[in-house]
């Protein structure tokens, strides 16, 4: 049962999300997109304004200087007629080359313009609902954080009304809703300081949202681990007072044909250990456990959702501290499952709890096994900050990373190495759990989780190391800091997999 004394200490802020055949009789506004045409903008049909207040509105907008160019946002003041006091227009740039991602974008950018209304009815939907909605709400979102005083950091819209067939696009508009808040869900946990979120409270709210959504919950403590031999984790956390976790979640829906196991790295704060990092940004280390809150927020989603696939979530949660009774570089572990690991260094510690969750997600024999985990700094010296890598199993990997792309997650396949094998070897130790050198980083992390991978279960490691938290500026529905990276690329997955015989 969830321990109901944890709660997560702050929410960020998003809008009540409705869907409707029209408008409301009261909106502060209304958002309507608009296209770059060849001889300047060009404002589509919509069910909010009729052919007058149309033309007066592009009137409007081409004479404050709107093009139409995609994210674009511009206010005028509302025709007479309309509804609401303003019309915002919302670039989706040449029609020809628009894609979801694009709306999702511009909706995401005219979110942050609506900040402080109340309602506002917008047709964006008309060209694509799902990015529409999940556009506005991640783009909306807002994390106030711990804040004793009445100072905020903004409100955004309260209510956004998306007006279209409430009967068609019913479907449509819910999963989008759903996906969205499950985002949130992930931003949420990795905004939480490590103050108030360490591996027994985090535990305790994954929980208590778990068992509210249907799912089955087991957590074990320090003495369960130690006797079921989690020797990974429990190296990892024996460093901290408070001690380690594992969780494990379970989706089991009445119809289903297919398994799948997720596995997320779930290490609530970072110093590095022994092998401790330096001390500029190491506040950021608070998204260690990116992985472990995108695989939970997926998990509950597919039950909202009633997926017809069952799912198992794996989460080990530890606190990598450096105190008189943490792991060394130089000691042997044994992980569950009996393999050895020689530690060359305690701030590669990510891979080490995910070992001891790899072996237990494999002994359910699932079809399809996937782990995700911000687990080096070599993945965005690769790929950059935005885009995930993906590396395993051939055709799984593959199908993830452009299911990635798909839905606006960038990701891209990444190689095993061949030359890394002797570099796994240790003379104390089956394995190692770091390589002697600066080269192939991310590739060396994979190869490791490789060898705690049940034989002949196809398996896929996604390293979120950038992607999951935005430490730069805040761009279409990214916010700072907390992305909920790769939890729509999950639920997409999840989505087709329900569909496989």
């Amino acid at each position: 049962m969830a321990n109901p004394t944890f709660t997560l200490p702050a929410r960020g802020a998003t809008p009540e999300l409705k869907l409707s055949k029209k408008a409301p009789k009261s909106t502060d506004a209304i958002l309507v997109p608009v296209l770059l045409g060849e001889e300047g903008p060009e404002l589509p049909a919509s069910p909010l304004l009729d052919d007058a207040a149309l033309r007066a509105v592009l009137t409007s907008i081409t004479a404050v200087g709107a093009t139409g160019k995609a994210g674009e946002v511009t206010r005028v003041p509302a025709p007479e007629g309309a509804a609401g006091t303003s019309v915002i227009a919302v670039g989706l740039g040449d029609p020809e080359e628009l894609t979801d991602e694009t709306v999702r974008r511009a909706a995401g950018s005219a979110a942050r313009s609506l900040a402080g209304l109340k309602t506002v009815s917008t047709s964006l939907g008309v060209f694509g609902l799902a990015a529409a909605v999940e556009g506005i709400a991640l783009g909306a979102y807002n994390y106030r954080g711990i804040r004793g005083g009445a100072e905020d950091n903004g409100t955004p819209v309260g209510k956004v009304v998306f007006v279209g067939d409430t009967k068609a696009d019913a479907d449509a508009f819910e999963t989008a809703r759903v996906t969205a808040e499950a985002v949130i869900l992930a931003r949420d946990l990795v905004n939480t300081p490590s103050s108030h979120l360490y591996p027994e409270s985090y535990a305790g709210i994954i929980a208590a949202e778990a068992e509210a959504s249907g799912l089955e919950v087991e957590v074990l403590a320090e003495k369960a681990l130690a006797k079921q031999g989690y020797g990974g984790i429990l190296a990892v956390g024996q460093g901290s007072s408070r001690g380690p976790r594992l969780v494990r979640l379970t989706w089991t829906p009445k119809k289903s044909k297919k398994t799948v196991a997720l596995v997320g790295k779930g290490i609530t704060f970072d110093t590095g250990g022994i092998s401790i990092k330096p001390a500029a940004n190491m506040e950021n280390m608070i998204s260690d456990m990116g992985g472990s809150a995108a695989v939970a927020a997926t998990i509950i989603a597919a039950a909202k959702l009633d997926l017809p696939v069952k799912i198992t979530a794996t989460l080990p949660l530890a606190e990598n501290m450096p105190d008189g009774l943490a792991l060394r570089p130089g000691d042997v572990i044994t992980h569950y499952g009996g393999v050895t690991s020689e530690i060359i260094n305690t701030d590669a510690e990510g891979r080490l709890v995910l070992a001891d969750a790899l072996v237990r997600a494999s002994e359910d024999k699932p079809d399809y096994l996937i782990d995700t985990a911000t687990l080096t700094g070599a993945q965005m010296v690769a790929l950059g900050v935005r885009t995930a890598g993906v590396l395993g199993s051939e055709e799984l990997r593959d199908r993830i990373a452009a299911t990635g792309r798909d839905v606006g997650e960038p990701a891209w396949a990444m190689p095993l190495l061949e030359e890394q094998e002797e570099e796994l070897k240790s003379p104390v130790a089956d394995i190692r759990n770091a390589h002697p050198n600066r080269w192939g980083g991310m590739e060396f992390a994979a190869l490791y989780l490789s060898r705690f991978v049940g034989e002949g279960i196809e398996w896929a490691h996604v390293d979120i190391a950038g992607p999951s938290y935005n430490t730069s500026g805040v761009h279409g529905y990214t916010p700072k800091r907390a992305t909920g990276v790769p939890v729509r690329t999950f639920l997409a997955l999840l989505a087709e997999v329900a569909q496989e015989d």
